[in-house]
């Protein structure tokens, strides 16, 4: 068997330099201090970090603060900052300073300069993304989690693409109000009330215009409310929307129907669908699950499900998801539709957690991380968020059970965090509670006028519900009167007579 031969390293098979352009981060800081105006223009465009030779980005980062000062940045101004500046030592002292500016050549190409050292630090960032890739792709311990480390892996692309344009995301004032028109325009054609996603209820729709992109919104409430149940009745009656005015022929930036991606990190993906289909066909979720359906109901379910069968509705039912996975899931998701996921949900936020770098295990920093997190999210991805969350049982002792702001469970940040904030309340829940003894043959008056009192306050609030809007950047806050039916867990809107 002939041996094997393998070649001898050569330059091309030794290991590569790093991408950089020291020469470039020269010329240019050269051409800052020059012209100043050539300074203010670039000192937002950059940071420190983008620079390969730490001394440059040192340079750079005291040219910003001189500007930040209304100062001059020239190498005589500058000088006192680095005289004890062991870099600069090595390479002849402060005099480098005044040698950066000698011949002037940055001044024409400066700005070029400027996109070509963002554009290499981005290469090297995604170099070092690819080792650290291979590094722990080669740790086979038992502990390994690979679908964690290709999660882990997205996360990191994504902030090296992230990382902005050295343009940064400035608008003129004629592109928002461009984008403000549009809104507006949509608003319109939708018949009034509705620029964002449409919640299907027109009450709420009346209330908050919708959900609109880039906006969090937090709905809260003690368990048994119905949170879950109105969640999922929006995120539905959005996908449902969507599959419609697709039929019809409308424009996908004309709908004000989603795609939706509910994340359940409570219940599991068939109990979510069991909760829809008991809805669509109007039978009882309980009689689902337990079998007990006629011949005729269970025709009705099936009609629901081969209608819904391409409902526009993806469920992750994976528990325990950390804020950057979901952000990478939810990435994951627009890409392989076509960047026309337009609503996301989360049930529930305290399910959630955070990066794990809080070391003092603070529970209240996590969620602050969190809900952060969320608001990042709906703006990065251009999205409503619809985070569920939990309230403290400070609810519970009180008298008057309305939540408030307060209650909102572990930290002040999410309402810091929330462009709304939705409580879910219903009365008969607590009424019902409150049953008196049940009068039996024999027992007193009181026992008989208690019941029929108790009986008579609950016919008063049965099937109705509240969703108090605690919190509004867009609008005003206030109470938007539904109901609700426990059979089906469905929300819809009151008539009033």
């Amino acid at each position: 068997m002939a041996t094997l031969a393998f070649p001898t390293p050569t330059a091309a098979t030794e290991p590569q330099q790093l991408p950089r352009n020291v020469e470039a981060e020269a010329a240019m800081l050269g051409a800052m201090m020059i012209d100043n105006r050539l300074a203010d223009d670039l000192v937002d465009r950059l940071e420190p970090t983008h620079f390969f030779e730490p001394l440059h980005g040192r340079i750079f980062a005291a040219i910003k603060t001189l500007r930040s000062n209304d100062m001059l940045a020239t190498p005589v101004t500058l000088r006192p900052m680095f005289e004890a500046d062991e870099g600069m030592k090595e390479l002849g002292g402060p005099a480098y300073l005044a040698s950066l500016t000698g011949s002037g050549a940055g001044l024409i190409g400066a700005r070029q300069f400027a996109q070509q050292i963002y554009d290499l630090a981005m290469l090297r960032a995604l170099v070092t993304v690819g080792r650290t890739l291979v590094d722990r792709a080669m740790d086979t311990s038992e502990e390994v989690n690979p679908r964690a480390q290709i999660e882990l892996a997205e996360e990191e692309l994504f902030k090296v693409s992230s990382d902005g344009d050295i343009e940064g995301s400035v608008k003129t004032f004629a592109q928002a109000t461009t984008a403000a028109v549009k809104m507006a325009e949509r608003a319109l054609n939708s018949g009034g009330n509705l620029s964002g996603v449409t919640t299907g209820i027109d009450s709420i729709n009346a209330k908050i215009g919708g959900m609109h992109h880039s906006d969090l919104m937090i709905l809260a409430g003690r368990p048994g409310m119905g949170k879950t149940s109105l969640a999922t009745n929006i995120a539905f009656n959005a996908a449902r929307r969507w599959m419609r005015d697709m039929a019809d022929g409308i424009a996908p930036a004309d709908s004000v129907g989603a795609k939706v991606a509910f994340f359940s990190l409570e219940m599991s993906a068939d109990q979510l669908a069991t909760r829809i289909l008991a809805e669509q066909s109007r039978i009882s979720s309980e009689a689902l699950r337990m079998g007990k359906i006629s011949r005729a109901e269970f025709g009705q379910l099936a009609a629901a499900a081969a209608e819904l069968e391409n409902l526009p509705l993806f469920i992750d039912d994976t528990g325990g998801l950390s804020i950057g996975a979901l952000h990478t899931r939810v990435r994951r998701l627009q890409r392989r539709h076509n960047n026309e996921i337009g609503l996301v949900v989360v049930d529930y936020l305290q399910l959630l957690t955070g990066s794990g770098n809080n070391r003092e295990g603070n529970r209240v920093q996590e969620i602050s991380e969190i809900s952060r997190g969320l608001k990042t999210m709906a703006k990065d991805l251009n999205v409503p968020v619809l985070a569920l969350s939990q309230l403290s049982r400070a609810v519970e002792q009180r008298e008057d059970k309305t939540p408030m702001l307060s209650d909102l469970r572990e930290s002040g940040s999410i309402e810091q965090d929330a462009d709304m904030v939705w409580f879910v309340y219903r009365e008969d829940y607590y009424v019902a509670s409150k049953e008196p003894k049940r009068p039996v043959e024999g027992d007193s008056a009181k026992v008989h006028d208690d019941h029929n009192a108790w009986a008579a306050d609950m016919e008063r609030v049965y099937g109705l519900a509240e969703l108090i809007i605690a919190k509004q950047r867009h609008g005003s806050t206030g109470k938007v009167r539904m109901k609700f039916d426990p059979t089906i867990t469905k929300f819809t809107d009151l008539a009033e007579y």
